[in-house]
């Protein structure tokens, strides 16, 4: 395993709710990292997160990890949900909150 490989993978296992996106939480660097940012506010779900943009090894590394070829990606209890697309239809449906309530996460907002 290399060492990004490592990384990603000590984030996604140790971590309830880990995304990795385009800046951070407080300033998203494009649309689809900030509405993730967005339904994870709104549901008041505690996670944690790394910016893709500080490291090509880490942006194209996650992309291998997961076998997917965009960001954000989301991971909850070290299982890939997806990325803005997924994220925002299972928001809209309450399926994501149904899945982060069976997975043990608090959700404070439902929509």
């Amino acid at each position: 395993m290399t060492d990004i490989n490592a990384f990603i993978d000590d984030k996604v296992k140790n971590n309830d709710v880990f995304l990795f996106m385009k800046g951070t939480p407080d300033f998203p660097q494009c649309g689809f990292s900030g509405q993730v940012v967005q339904i994870l506010g709104y549901l008041g779900i505690e996670y944690d997160s790394a910016n893709v943009l500080e490291s090509a090894e880490l942006r194209d590394g996650i992309k291998a990890y997961s076998n997917w070829p965009t960001i954000p990606q989301l991971y909850v209890k070290g299982e890939f949900i997806g990325g803005a697309d997924i994220t925002r239809e299972m928001f809209q449906s309450g399926e994501l909150q149904t899945h982060l309530q069976q997975a043990g996460i608090e959700v404070k907002q439902s929509a």
